[in-house]
């Protein structure tokens, strides 16, 4: 069975994290995914994570997280030659993704009404902070940047004078996974609409109030904008708890999981009848769980609860979380056959989901800069001559 992205041709120059684990993800599902670097800028990416060494190489651990199965071209753009090396790749593409500053392909020549002529059936994906549209399409941002703007980081925590910004770049990844999944409509559309290409419009600040629609829609319906409510639910019977010796998460969220918890516990006189009762019953119901569970390990409380069906984990951590079997039977981490220690015996991520038949797979570690620029060109019709004038020039690397 063929994957679903297999025979799709993807130009990936995107750099740092959002774009690239788009073009990541498809590559993990058989599409030939081709990165275009500046071969004096290359993605920054590439020096960032906590082995030095690797980042003085241009092979840190920010660049190896979503380079697997792509190839890497260097291709200077802002020169003629290299802009017109970038024409003759995009008109072998079925996707083009970018996420540089709204307008700064099309001061190419390389935007998407330009492009559309030579390729009518190109996909062209752009993604940035904002949007190419309205009236803060010009401001710039990261992940951090969008969970301030967005109010999430005005919901995380405890305390409105100490808002937190999650550990990961969630916003990051939740506008790359977004865009690979535009990209995958887009094509099906291509397909359903005689060949057509399509321009794809991404931004992070969209994304970010698309992961939070259940917040949206109280405050729509309430006027009311939501609180920072840290580890605290409306329900007792939700939310973080210290056991004898470690914090734990609870959530017998509806009315049968807190009658099973209430019942283990010995203390059926706590079962409320309705979602009202528990609303009334918040501070009763949070002093006896408190007390409760202050009494066992956090280990004991998690298998016990889990046991009656009642949802319930100790507070790991990340090295604990990755490490445990569940990973490893779930095959989310994808080990090269390399050396250890080496980009060809490294660890990435896979994938959060498993197919029975062609699913995401990692065959290739991630390239250093421009490892199949020459193979790439010679492909477009370079000869080997002028293919080394290019890099003689610093065209390409």
């Amino acid at each position: 069975m063929k994957k679903a992205f297999q025979g799709y041709r993807i130009i990936d120059t995107t750099h740092v994290l959002a774009g690239p684990f788009a073009a990541f993800q498809l590559a993990t599902l058989g599409a030939e995914v081709i990165k275009v670097e500046d071969p004096n800028a290359p993605d920054q990416a590439r020096f960032q994570g906590p082995d030095r060494t690797m980042n003085d190489q241009g092979m840190g651990t920010a660049f190896l997280a979503q380079g697997s199965n792509k190839s890497s071209i260097a291709l200077d753009l802002k020169t003629e030659e290299g802009r017109e090396a970038m024409l003759r790749l995009l008109t072998t593409a079925d996707v083009f993704i970018e996420n540089y500053r709204p307008g700064a392909f099309e001061s190419l020549g390389l935007g998407y009404d330009d492009l559309k002529q030579r390729n009518p059936g190109l996909i062209f994906c752009s993604l940035s902070a904002f949007g190419a549209t309205g009236p803060r399409r010009e401001l710039r941002g990261y992940d951090n940047i969008i969970q301030a703007f967005s109010g999430f980081m005005a919901m995380t925590g405890d305390d409105p004078a100490k808002p937190f910004k999650c550990g990961a770049p969630i916003m990051d990844y939740a506008a790359g996974t977004t865009t690979a999944y535009a990209i995958a409509a887009a094509l099906l559309q291509r397909e359903r609409n005689g060949g057509m290409g399509v321009a794809i419009d991404v931004s992070m600040l969209d994304v970010a109030m698309m992961f939070a629609t259940s917040h949206a829609a109280a405050y729509f319906w309430s006027g009311k904008a939501p609180g920072m409510k840290g580890n605290a639910y409306p329900f007792a019977t939700i939310g973080l708890y210290h056991a004898s010796d470690a914090p734990m998460m609870v959530s017998a969220s509806n009315l049968r999981q807190q009658r099973r918890l209430w019942s283990f516990l010995g203390r059926p006189d706590m079962i409320k009848a309705n979602n009202n009762e528990r609303l009334d019953a918040h501070e009763e119901e949070a002093a006896v769980l408190r007390s409760a569970f202050l009494h066992r390990p956090a280990a004991y409380w998690e298998d016990a609860l889990q046991a009656q069906g009642v949802p319930c984990a100790r507070i790991r951590r990340f090295d604990e979380a990755v490490n445990d079997p569940q990973m490893e039977s779930r095959r989310v981490f994808h080990r090269f056959a390399g050396e250890a220690g080496t980009v060809a015996g490294m660890t990435s991520t896979l994938a959060g989901f498993t197919m029975s038949e062609a699913g995401p797979s990692l065959e290739t570690p991630p390239q250093p800069l421009g490892a199949q620029t020459d193979e790439i060109l010679a492909s477009l019709g370079y000869p080997a001559a002028e293919i080394a004038a290019m890099r003689a020039r610093g065209i390409v690397a």
